[in-house]
Formats: C-alpha cells, sequence, structure tokens
C-alpha cells in the first residue's frame, strides 16, 4: 500500500521553537518529526511513500533522498504554489490507483497501521478516519458516528456543536480510496476535510477508527513539549496496539461522578471535586483511563440507550474542558431482577458483565490488548473490587471499608496513591 506524507505546511503557530526549517524536521529526542514517522511505517512493512512539500521542501528531499539509507522508497512532488493540504493529490492521480494512507508530516504517532488498514478493508468504505480522544476537544474537529462507526456529522472547529459530544476527535491520518479523487473540485487550493472529507459524512461510505493510540499534533511549542516529554517516559512507543496496554479502570457513579441513586436525568450528572484532575494524571502517565459501569436503570427501562448515551456525553465534554479524557466507556445495561414497570424484557437476564464479573473488564483488554495484571480498579462499592479481582487487577475503595489493595478518600487520592506506587 502506497503512503502519502504531506509535509507542505509552514508550521507558522511553532516558528518560536523553530523558524529556519521546515515543521517535520524539528526534532523529537534527537531525531526528525518525519525520521521518527517514516521509522514507524517502514517497521511494519510500510515502505512506499510519496512527500510532498513546499515550503523549504529542499531541506526535506536532501534529508531524505530516495528512502533508501532508511529503508524505503521515496517519491517527491513539489508544490511550486501552494495547493492546500489536498491539491497535490490530484496531481498524483496516476500513482494513486489503489486504496493508500494519507497522513500528516507534523504529527507524532506511534500506531498499528496494519491493524487500521485492515479495519478500513472490512468496512468496505471509501475512507476511515483515525479517531482518538485529545485533552482539548473543545478546538478540535470532532466526528460523530453511528453504532457502526459509519461518519454521520462532521464538526469543524468553526461549525456550530452540541452542549455536549464525545471526545471523538480527527487525528489526520486516513485509509483512502482513489475514487474520492473523482470529486470535481475548481478551486486552486484544495482543503482535505472541507472539500473531500466532510461531505461524505452521512453516506455511508466514510468510517470511524477508534484508538487510543499515540497520535498528537505537535504544532504549538506548548504541544511540543509536552510530546518531547513523553518520549522521554516512553508513552509513546508503549501505546502502539500492538505492545500489550495498562488501564486503571474506573466505576463512575460514586467516583467520577457525584452519586445521585440511579442516575436518570443528565441534569444530575456532576463531576466529583478533582474527577478531572485524576483522569488527566492517568492520561498523563501512559495509562488508559477506561470507565466500566453497571447501568441497570437501561434495563429497567428508566434510561433509554440515547439518554445514557448524552449522559456520557456529558461527562466526556466536562472532562475534556478541564484536559481530561477517557480512553474508553464500557457499561452493562442488564439486570438479573425481574418485576420493574416498564422493564426491557430482552435485557433481564444475569449476564456476564455486570459487576461483581469481569466481562467488562475482559472486552476491554481484547479492544485494547491489555495485560489485566497490570491494571487497576476504582471504585466505591466492593462490587468493584470484587470485578478487579476476578479479572486478576489490583483494587483501589473510595471511602467503604472494604478490603482493597489500597484505599482513598476520593478519586484523586486514589490516582495519587497508585502513581506513587509504579
Amino acid at each position: 500500500m502506497k503512503v502519502v506524507i504531506m509535509a507542505g505546511g509552514r508550521g507558522t503557530r511553532i516558528s518560536t521553537v523553530v523558524s529556519d526549517i521546515p515543521k517535520p524536521m524539528i526534532k523529537i529526542a534527537g531525531k526528525p518529526v518525519l525520521e521518527r514517522e517514516i521509522d514507524c511505517l517502514r517497521n511494519q512493512g510500510f515502505t512506499d511513500i510519496i512527500i510532498t512539500v513546499g515550503y523549504l521542501g529542499n531541506i526535506i528531499t536532501d534529508y531524505f533522498g530516495d528512502g533508501t539509507r532508511f529503508g524505503v522508497n521515496i517519491e517527491y512532488y513539489v508544490e511550486d504554489e501552494p495547493l492546500g493540504n489536498a491539491g497535490a493529490l490530484f496531481k498524483l492521480k496516476d500513482k494513486l490507483k489503489e486504496d493508500f494512507l494519507l497522513l500528516n508530516a507534523d504529527a507524532v504517532f506511534e500506531i498499528d497501521f496494519n491493524r487500521f488498514v485492515n479495519y478500513h478493508r472490512r468496512k468496505g468504505g471509501l475512507v476511515t478516519l483515525f479517531t482518538h480522544p485529545n485533552s482539548h476537544p473543545y478546538d478540535s474537529g470532532l466526528i460523530i458516528a453511528n453504532e457502526d462507526g459509519s461518519v454521520r456529522q462532521w464538526l469543524a472547529k468553526e461549525d456550530n456543536r452540541p452542549d455536549y459530544y464525545r471526545n471523538r476527535v480527527n487525528a489526520g491520518l486516513h485509509v483512502i480510496s482513489p475514487e474520492i479523487l473523482n470529486a470535481e473540485i475548481k478551486t486552486p487550493k484544495v482543503d482535505l476535510d472541507r472539500q473531500l472529507l466532510k461531505p461524505l459524512s452521512g453516506s455511508g461510505k466514510m468510517f470511524v477508527y477508534d484508538s487510543p493510540e499515540y497520535v498528537r499534533d505537535m504544532g504549538t511549542p506548548e504541544r511540543y513539549e509536552s510530546v518531547c516529554k513523553d518520549f522521554e517516559k516512553g508513552i509513546v512507543q508503549n501505546k502502539n496496539l500492538k505492545n500489550k496496554q495498562k488501564a486503571i479502570f474506573l466505576d463512575r457513579d460514586g467516583t467520577i461522578n457525584r452519586y445521585v441513586g440511579f442516575l436518570k436525568n443528565i441534569e444530575d450528572f456532576e463531576l466529583c471535586n478533582g474527577a478531572a484532575a485524576a483522569i488527566k494524571k492517568i492520561n498523563d502517565s501512559g495509562y488508559l483511563a477506561i470507565v466500566v459501569t453497571n447501568q441497570p436503570v437501561i434495563a429497567r427501562g428508566e434510561v433509554t440507550f440515547e439518554e445514557l448515551r448524552r449522559i456520557h456525553n456529558k461527562m466526556e465534554t466536562l472532562l475534556g474542558l478541564q484536559g481530561a479524557y477517557l480512553d474508553g466507556i464500557y457499561f452493562c445495561p442488564h439486570h438479573p431482577d425481574k418485576g420493574f414497570e416498564g422493564e426491557i424484557p430482552e435485557l433481564k437476564f444475569d449476564c456476564e458483565c455486570r459487576k461483581p464479573k469481569s466481562g467488562m473488564l475482559i472486552k476491554a483488554a481484547d479492544d485494547f490488548n491489555i495485560d489485566l495484571s497490570q491494571c487497576w480498579i476504582v471504585g466505591d462499592e466492593e462490587k468493584d473490587v470484587l470485578c478487579g479481582k476476578n479479572a486478576g487487577c489490583r483494587t483501589v475503595i473510595i471511602g467503604n471499608d472494604v478490603t482493597a489493595d489500597l484505599q482513598g478518600k476520593n478519586l484523586l487520592d486514589c490516582i495519587n496513591k497508585i502513581l506513587g506506587r509504579i
């Protein structure tokens, strides 16, 4: 599969870090960002690369040459005049006969590309977007998808967005069919997102690939500094899903949000003091932050799946406003006891996912290649502790007199104690 890497941007936002080289040549831990991208691709068998260059492009071409020194084959397309971030693709149509990877040259990433491509092929769409949660969804492009993963709506930065939304951000990595280059674009510059991809929303031909793997825009001095620190701590390399992951599983009610009994009304959802700070610490640690919550209100007919989705969107939105994010949310909609007015009969059974059973943890482990023996679970009830023990995790209890590996006053206290032990 061919890989097209767009390396023509000027990088004006990061000019205070370096201004005399193109942004993709800025070094992270002693090596240019673009070289790190090429290493990641080559190590997974992606060696047929086209790089589009523009501003100070000779620095890139002189450094990488034909790619032989880096174990790949590189061709270049030089933009004599700026063509936008997708104009060069139309100039390369004759070289793009099959689905191809399209990447930004200024992103720092470490992902399992074969996993990404295989997902694209299973879906059979024209485009698959790599999406992930990040620490600033409020100023990022948001993708809203249907249950089957098809993109329903694309919200650019300038678009109005709902009060509460899922933290699912377009990461700028794509698998694309050359069929999209049949679009009639008459402007001299072509915007990839707004002119080619966003119009596919709702068509059933564009899908999301959600992943917690490391993808970061280093476009500002602050983000650049953060990426450098992540490299030093080994977080970037370890986040590739080819590697075994570790997670801190979190109960929801009474742990992340204030306990109000069976939470049925979105207006009753409030974050506990310090919850966002605690989850941000998890994000910065290299652990995945994953919610596992029993929601019997679904089976009891008191909350619909759509209402629960909106509650969880509120949780993600409130966390995102404080720079924190969740890598996954798992919930059990079942309830074993019958006899409630309005209950959903098909959900009233003794399942394997309802805590204290460990089904949600096992499902997350399968989805994200997690080593449960390296994980923790934090909750405020005995069933949370038993769930963790059943899955082979270490356990932390909030407040209650329950035997666990650790005990804390609140989520932030618990996370500080966990991170102090590792």
